[in-house]
């Protein structure tokens, strides 16, 4: 979990091309989660202790969690839509009613075997063919 964490966050921090498996996406924004719920709760315990310089510290720590860690949501998220063939922007689509469920939809879907409009199969080894990885050599 923390490998794909930190695939996300520094290998591919503002990657947009190319393509991201469900686990690559659901074990980055899992882990991020936990990160999120921990520096809030620390948040909100040092926050009443009434201690000024801490509560500063930790709302500072988190505040430069949340600016560094958007910009690779958006990329895995559009990774993660490429890798079902869509686009990016279809990221947008959370702005309509109901969007977030399309989302969520397309999240959740396998991902399109064998290369698609946005790149090779990340399940797939270099080298082997769409036909070999599902057995009709």
């Amino acid at each position: 979990m923390l490998d794909w964490w930190k695939k996300v966050m520094i290998d591919n921090y503002a990657t947009f091309s190319g393509r991201a498996r469900r686990s690559e996406y659901w074990y980055f924004m899992l882990f991020h989660i936990i990160i999120m719920f921990g520096l809030w709760m620390g948040f909100f315990v040092v926050l009443g202790m009434e201690s000024e310089i801490m509560s500063g510290l930790v709302a500072v720590l988190l505040l430069l969690y949340i600016a560094g860690s958007i910009l690779p949501s958006l990329a895995v998220t559009a990774r993660r839509l490429h890798d079902v063939n869509k686009s990016g922007w279809m990221y947008l689509v959370c702005l309509i009613p109901f969007g977030s469920l399309v989302l969520l939809y397309y999240m959740v879907l396998d991902g399109d075997r064998g290369r698609n409009d946005y790149g090779e199969d990340p399940k797939m080894p270099v080298g082997r063919s769409s036909i070999s990885q599902i057995g009709m050599e």
